[in-house]
């Protein structure tokens, strides 16, 4: 109690004290409410005060702190600044690679030596064998997001270092970053690069590699613009016409139009996608297109209390770099311009098992195959294969280790083959 307010209160009882002696009995209540009255209003006044004091305190012992840690003052989720709030996180990553190839080489600065590129496996060579280890699958990621009416506006940025045109492993093996992902959303609208909207990211299977079974999986990231409206997905995204025998075409007039439904439940999730998109060639006097369409279900899908399997089946007409990373190409030019879509189909089965408090074990098979025109046979990639068994084991909160051996082979319309073996060995930071 303050010394104001026991002087207040002392000086009050001593006039009730003196007042009582002559006071008719009325009176005598009248003063006493009205002292009553006076005191709980100075009692009020005290507690706002004391409230603004505290909060003032606090205010300044987060600065201070804030100040020490020389950044701004954090929030649970992030630190603000203004209206938005930022955060930053990523992964640490090393692989070690051990790699045999039975036909061939894999130049030493392509992205295939970091991680499995079905379609660059070689055919019709000798036996080579190479160890390889890299952190360029490190990655940060940097979100930025403020309210804006009855919603927000959120925008994200990626990186990593893969495929880097810079640098090389003679001393410092120093490389440069490059775009994975970057949008902004708001609503029910997402604008930029991202996973299209044909992939479910949900089953791409667990790896102790940077990337797995991918011979028959959808998997791009692309420019677009995206609707969702509660489980429907609507996108025009990035289009490109990668051809078997006339390389990659950028003359494509007509976004490829993508929709997706999705379900989810206790059992986990599933997707049907389908797309449309325009293949176009033009070499000055002669110019021709046709069109590519196709269908994709996957998802991952609970086994019990811990399992799960992860799936993806796809097929249609030109759907190329949709699938496998483009080992498969979406048309074939003929000697005329013609442009034809080529038909493929494939797919992947992953299982996942946990065991002990963190530890893993993962299993599965991938494969697409292609139907080219009788034009292009010969080095035209027919059809991709892989499987593979993987260990992950957590040895400390978001830090993983892991051992993973896969088999992969790569067939052509000549009937050459070749296969790639790989054992990977990982650490894993997540932040």
């Amino acid at each position: 109690m303050s010394t104001s307010f026991r002087m207040l209160l002392l000086a009050g009882t001593a006039l009730v004290s003196s007042s009582a002696a002559c006071a008719e009995p009325a009176s005598l209540e009248d003063r006493i409410a009205a002292l009553e009255a006076m005191v709980a209003g100075l009692k009020s006044e005290l507690a706002a005060e004391r409230a603004d004091t505290d909060r003032e305190v606090v205010r300044l012992e987060t600065i201070a702190s804030a100040a020490a840690a020389d950044k701004p003052a954090a929030s649970p989720s992030g630190f603000t600044v203004g209206e938005t709030t930022f955060r930053i996180g990523g992964i640490v990553d090393l692989d070690a690679h051990f790699t045999t190839l039975s036909d061939g080489a894999i130049d030493g600065a392509s992205i295939a030596r970091d991680f499995y590129i079905p379609g660059a496996t070689p055919v019709g060579g000798d036996e080579t064998q190479f160890t390889d280890f890299t952190a360029e699958a490190s990655r940060f990621a940097f979100t930025a997001e403020r309210p804006f009416g009855d919603d927000k506006v959120t925008g994200y940025l990626e990186l990593d270092f893969l495929g880097s045109a810079q640098g090389n492993e003679l001393v410092t093996n120093s490389y440069s970053p490059r775009l994975r992902r970057a949008y902004v959303t708001y609503g029910n609208w997402l604008a930029g690069q991202e996973w299209t909207t044909f992939q479910n990211t949900s089953a791409i299977p667990e790896s102790a590699s940077f990337l797995i079974l991918s011979d028959g999986m959808v998997f791009v990231r692309q420019p677009q613009i995206r609707y969702t409206h509660g489980n429907w997905q609507f996108a025009l995204e990035n289009p490109n016409t990668d051809t078997v025998n006339a390389g990659a075409r950028d003359e494509t007039l007509v976004p490829d139009v993508i929709g997706r439904y999705n379900w989810k439940g206790d059992f986990g999730n599933v997707s049907l996608s389908g797309i449309a998109r325009q293949l176009r060639a033009d070499f000055g006097p002669s110019e021709d297109e046709a069109w590519g369409y196709g269908l994709s279900l996957s998802g991952q899908v609970k086994l019990g209390k811990r399992d799960d399997i992860r799936f993806n089946l796809v097929g249609g007409e030109g759907l190329g770099r949709y699938v496998g990373l483009a080992a498969i190409r979406s048309a074939a030019v003929d000697a005329s311009g013609k442009v034809e879509a080529i038909p493929g189909y494939g797919g992947l089965i992953a299982w996942r098992h946990p065991f002990g408090e963190t530890a893993r074990f993962n299993l599965g098979y991938s494969a697409q195959w292609a139907d080219n025109p009788d034009f292009v046979a010969g080095t035209a990639t027919k059809s991709v294969q892989s499987a593979y068994g993987a260990l992950l084991w957590d040895v400390a909160p978001k830090v993983t280790l892991g051992t993973e051996l896969m088999y992969g082979i790569r067939e052509t319309e000549s009937g050459l083959d070749g296969t790639l073996t790989r054992m990977t060995f990982s650490t894993k930071y997540a932040f």
